[in-house]
């Protein structure tokens, strides 16, 4: 008996934790100014809520997250934070300053909508190891964006980044055409990244419909941060619910 518990412990799947990016807040809250929605207030529902995690990708132009929100949520954030971005001066200064849990690094250009690939860990690799070092030895767990290519995640190891971050849109179009085949390369490259122990996360395009089964063909998955899907599936079935929704699925 002590055996078989033994073995189901060792094979048990880590929990996945849902991080809910606040961006759609801000976005809101700038279209008429002061402050409604409150970004710092909705920091605290969602964990409230159940969320394990809460994200940010402030851009230059700070048309929705500013840098004086990812400061002030420093303090309200008791979960996991993750600041999301690309590692220009400026970001790297704001992330060095508020130390969140972990950083995710995404190769944005300055006038990009949202985020639209991931990085060419091979060409950039010299660049990404020493960002990711400065981060790294101020205690701030690294990510790096990335699409599901076997040699951009072999890449990514050798910046020395703890995870990757898979960019899922590809699959959540497909999976919304009834292609369910969209999911093997991603189950290719949890699979890959498991094997050389990086942590696997993922985001972009995910919501209700396609989280479940995203996540049951995702060995090791660890963290998915979702925004977009879930703010705009909140207008209509209310955050607390909604957030309860997908723990449900990510189970």
């Amino acid at each position: 008996m002590h055996v078989g518990l033994r073995i189901f412990v060792e094979n048990r799947e880590p929990m996945t934790k849902l991080s809910v990016n606040i961006n759609k807040i801000a976005t809101l809250r700038n279209s008429r100014g002061g402050n409604t929605p409150n970004v710092l207030q909705f920091a605290k529902d969602v964990q409230r809520f159940g969320a394990e995690g809460v994200t940010v990708h402030p851009r230059p132009d700070e048309r929705h997250i500013k840098y004086q929100d990812a400061r002030e949520l420093k303090s309200v954030v008791h979960t996991e934070y993750n600041i999301e971005g690309n590692p220009i001066e400026s970001f790297m200064d704001l992330v060095l300053d508020v130390k969140p849990t972990q950083v995710t690094l995404v190769p944005d250009a300055v006038d990009a909508l949202t985020s639209n690939a991931g990085w060419d860990t091979i060409k950039h690799r010299q660049f990404l190891t020493e960002v990711i070092a400065e981060f790294k030895s101020n205690g701030i767990r690294t990510s790096i964006f990335v699409d599901p290519d076997l040699k951009m995640i072999e890449g990514a190891k050798a910046t020395g980044t703890e995870r990757i971050e898979l960019y899922t849109e590809t699959f959540a179009h497909q999976f919304g055409l009834g292609n369910k085949k969209a999911i093997l390369p991603f189950t290719e490259a949890a699979e890959l990244a498991n094997s050389i122990n990086l942590g696997v996360n993922a985001g972009h395009d995910l919501n209700l419909d396609n989280i479940k089964f995203f996540k049951s063909n995702m060995p090791g998955l660890l963290e998915v941060s979702i925004g977009h899907a879930l703010i705009s599936e909140s207008i209509y079935l209310g955050a607390e619910n909604v957030v309860q929704m997908y723990l449900q699925r990510l189970k």
